[in-house]
Formats: structure tokens, sequence, C-alpha cells
């Protein structure tokens, strides 16, 4: 198969830890071509979806890890397989991108996760679907509210809704220390919408990442365990990876929400979960395949390229 990832720049990547690099990876060991861009390459003329790709070989070197074996201005629609795999913010370029991905699929292409399935299932808004699964929350842009809400459940975490890797989180205590203040700067004094979750003490045991392929889960989950004093268990903050295998509650969660989500087009999410609690619904870029890998020996990337070639072989565009 040509399998094109839609990514950042490859320059950027750490392969010991990236997960589209291992899926580039695992795809380039099966034989797959591999072809790589970014959104700013894609354009459409004419009514034609196209973009100008890099077909890359792997080089086995950690550091100088790619070469570039050609690049051509391509109509997406050529592609067994196009990946979606930028990172947020999702911000309006990162929609417009959807928009073009999603006429390149009227044109034949297949894109997973389905671009209209990330733009409708925002990462952390998404939880509100699922109420009976997660802690009491409220979203909004009102101070009032904000400060009621607190004032109910004394212990708060507050977060935007376009934020990834941990940015932009806020606890406040009972003693409701800066809470004035970080409501301003948060809703942008009342013009921003956020989100406000009581407070769930489990997150010492970790933030558990739940990877879910093609609606069914992994079997191991990562915990990521907040770190000297941090709040926040997101790698990217400082939080340490442990990989660990499922409880029954974590089972619960993933198989009932794995279903739903496959249907719409989501062939891979991460669901982030503290103790008992849903907390977000990750569609856009997941990560944590090498992490639970290397910890377990589950081979997280296989199982996302089997649901790969499962997809394209089950396509009405693939069959036609």
């Amino acid at each position: 198969m040509k399998i094109a990832f839609l990514a950042d720049p490859l320059a950027g990547f750490k392969t010991y830890k990236d997960s589209t690099f291992a899926m580039m990876r695992e795809a380039a060991r099966r034989g797959h071509a591999i072809y790589a861009f970014e959104q700013k390459n894609m354009a459409l003329e004419e009514g034609i979806v196209t973009a100008q790709v890099q077909q890359i070989t792997l080089t086995g070197d950690e550091h100088d890890w790619y070469k570039v074996v050609s690049t051509e201005e391509v109509r997406l629609s050529v592609f067994d397989a196009i990946i979606e795999r930028k990172d947020p913010p999702f911000d309006m370029e990162y929609v417009y991108g959807t928009y073009l991905l999603e006429l390149a699929e009227k044109q034949g292409a297949r894109v997973f996760n389905k671009p209209s399935a990330i733009r409708d299932n925002n990462e952390k808004l998404a939880i509100a679907q699922f109420s009976e699964l997660t802690s009491p929350t409220l979203v909004t842009s009102n101070e009032a509210r904000l400060r009621a809400f607190h004032a109910k459940h004394q212990d708060v975490i507050f977060k935007p809704l376009d934020g990834m890797g941990g940015t932009g989180i806020f606890r406040v205590k009972a003693d409701a220390l800066n809470l004035g203040a970080i409501i301003e700067t948060l809703t942008g004094n009342g013009a921003q919408t956020i989100m406000a979750q009581r407070f769930i003490a489990d997150i010492d045991k970790g933030d558990k990442r739940i990877l879910v392929i093609g609606g069914k889960p992994v079997p191991y989950c990562l915990a990521r365990i907040p770190q000297g004093g941090e709040v926040r268990g997101n790698l990217a903050a400082g939080g340490k990876g442990v990989a660990q295998p499922l409880t029954a509650r974590d089972l619960e969660i993933a198989e009932k929400l794995g279903p739903i989500l496959a249907a719409r087009g989501l062939m891979l999410v991460g669901l982030d979960v503290i103790g008992d609690y849903l907390t977000e619904v990750n569609v856009t870029s997941p990560t944590c395949f090498q992490e639970i890998a290397q910890q377990t020996g589950f081979d997280v990337a296989a199982m996302f390229i089997d649901a790969v070639e499962q997809g394209v072989a089950q396509s009405p565009a693939h069959t036609a």
C-alpha cells in the first residue's frame, strides 16, 4: 500500500518515543510505501485536493532517521491511506485542514481518523456525551458560574478547551487562591469558554492514557504520574509514564466508548482516565505507543497498522 502521513515536520520527531514514527516503522516493515506531508503542503485547485508529498525510507539511524526518495505534487486520492497525525492546537488552520481532507475523501481518499469526526469530537467537550462516566463538570465563560462551581466543589481543575500536553491547566483548592485571576486569564475576561472539573484525588496514581484502536482497547494503558508537586501528569509537563494492565473500570469505559467512536470514523482514540472517571477523548494525534510497547512488549503499532489495512480493505473506495 501507499500510506501518507499528515504530520508535523519530520525533523522534529523524537524517534525513541514518537508514536507516528512507530506507525511508519511498522508500515515500512510490512513493505508499504511511506509518504509524508504537512498541512501547509495541501492545496485545493479547480476542485481537486493535492499535496506536495515526500516519499521517504527509514534508515534505522536514531538521529538521521529518514531519507527523502522523491518529492512530488499529487492528488491525495492516489494514496491507499492517509493518516492524520498533526498535533494541536486545534485552531482554525487545523479546521481548514479537515475541510480539505474531507473534500479529498469525496474524491476517493481514505483518511484515518475521519476529518469530520475529528472536527465533531472536541477532545475536552466530547466527554459531555458520556457524563455518567465523568467527574462533575462545568463548561462556560461566565465568571459567576465558575465561581459558584468552585464554591460547591471546593477543589477544582480549570482548563482551556483547545490545549494539549497539560498547557493552561490550573488547580484551585478550597482557599480559592488566585481564583479570580485564573478565571480572568483562561476566559479572556469572559470572552472564551473553558472547562471546570471537580479535582480527582486519584491523579497521584496517574492520568491514564487508554488507547482504543478500531473500537478495541489496547490491553495496557500508560499511567502518567505527576512529579515534583505538579498537578499535571502529562508527559510533556514532566509526568512519569508507567505502563500497566487495564483495570476492570478502565476496560468498562473503553469497551463502552470504543464501538461508538469507531462507528463515527475514529480509528484511533486516546481516552484519558483518572481513577474511575473519564476526563478527555483524544482524537487528533494520540500518543504513548512506544512507551507501552517498551514496557510491556505489546506492539501497539502493529495493532494500529492491522486496523489501517483492514479499514482500507473494507472501504467502498477500495472495492469500487
